[in-house]
């Protein structure tokens, strides 16, 4: 029998830790994938790229959801290990003198990919350093310290000066290759954005229902009651500090396929907010509600956006004079997004995760019900 009135059973402890544990659950997963396979041939480029944006916040996010959500480490500062990866990426497919095999085959945008990663998590284990000393609002200013630190002063005054460049890095397109495929459209770039997704999100699943992520996750319930059962407390907080870096550098090398440069105007302390942001509208703790934020956050301000670009326009086509207007239609993205934390932190702190599981269960139950009604 599929469905009991109290839900499925699981007569393992195998079966019931599985990603995706009933036929009814793998058919979703198989119309999922098949969605994101077709999701190019059925909207439009502007569309399109919006798909691409949410995966490049879903990758720099997951870092922040593992940080705040698993193991309860606060950071305002994640955009600065964005950069760091995303710096990496550049500068060593500019600098570096690649072997013509390397060049042609493909390779060497993968290995910056992988080496953004390590350098992210390496700078991001520096700044973590502190959390094996102070906790809360001190570790609050580490991290934007991190912040503050790495893109005003260590990439603008130095990194970004590099060859006389001045401060952006543009990169020659035929060099965002892995193998033959040259990373050149916005289908492209929707697919390298979905496969790097598909894979982060494997791996941070994978680490949390492990040894390492039950760690993570009784440091976070009481630090004090993890260190006494023989948690290493330090060692897991800087692991997990090295981690969100990694997930941060990868999420920044990405980002170059789809822009071809690098500037330390896509680093702002905003972007660290807006992810933080991010995970608390889709659930702290919970990598379905980094995806449903990400989703939500983009898809509202490009509507958004839709919407103050068609007033402008009826705006400057009732009377031209009123064009002054318009200008301050712009502010509006960054103030719904402050009101948007706001409801959620009212009346749905869970976040979209948790009124998805409500969704799920109640339709998994129907017609029955806990409560008997």
């Amino acid at each position: 029998m599929s469905y009991l009135p109290c839900g499925t059973y699981f007569e393992s402890y195998a079966d019931d830790h599985k990603w995706w544990r009933t036929s009814f659950i793998q058919g979703k997963m198989i119309f999922m994938l098949v969605v994101l396979a077709i999701l190019p041939y059925v909207v439009d480029s502007q569309w399109l790229s919006v798909a691409y944006t949410i995966n490049y916040y879903i990758l720099a996010g997951l870092g922040v959801q593992l940080l705040i959500g698993y193991c309860g480490q606060i950071t305002l500062g994640h955009a600065a290990f964005v950069a760091v990866g995303g710096y990496t990426c550049a500068m060593m497919l500019l600098l570096v003198p690649w072997p013509q095999f390397m060049v042609d085959g493909g390779l060497a945008y993968p290995v910056t990919i992988v080496c953004a990663g390590l350098l992210a998590g390496a700078w991001s284990v520096l700044f973590g350093l502190p959390s094996a000393r102070v906790k809360g609002f001190y570790l609050i200013m580490t991290t934007m310290a991190a912040q503050w630190i790495t893109v005003p002063l260590v990439i603008t005054q130095y990194v970004a000066q590099i060859g006389g460049r001045g401060q952006a890095f543009a990169i020659p397109p035929d060099m965002i290759k892995i193998g033959p495929w040259v990373i050149d459209t916005d289908t492209k770039i929707y697919y390298f954005s979905v496969v790097l997704v598909g894979i982060c999100l494997l791996a941070m699943g994978n680490m949390v229902r492990s040894k390492l992520g039950r760690a993570w996750i009784a440091i976070r319930d009481n630090d004090i009651a993890a260190e006494t059962m023989g948690v290493n407390i330090v060692v897991y907080k800087l692991i997990a500090f090295w981690v969100a870096g990694f997930f941060a550098g990868v999420a920044g090398a990405f980002y170059l396929s789809a822009l071809f440069f690098v500037s330390p105007e896509h680093y702002e302390w905003f972007f660290s907010l807006l992810w933080v942001g991010i995970i608390l509208i889709g659930g702290v703790g919970s990598i379905q509600g980094l995806v449903f934020g990400a989703a939500f956050v983009v898809i509202v301000f490009k509507l958004l956006e839709i919407a103050v670009m068609s007033a402008s326009s009826a705006l400057m086509a009732i009377n031209p004079e009123l064009g002054w207007m318009t200008t301050k239609f712009i502010f509006f993205k960054e103030a719904s997004f402050g009101l948007a934390i706001i409801l959620f932190l009212i009346y749905e702190p869970n976040g979209l995760s948790y009124r998805y599981w409500q969704l799920k269960n109640y339709f998994n139950l129907w017609p029955f019900s806990y409560t008997g009604k």
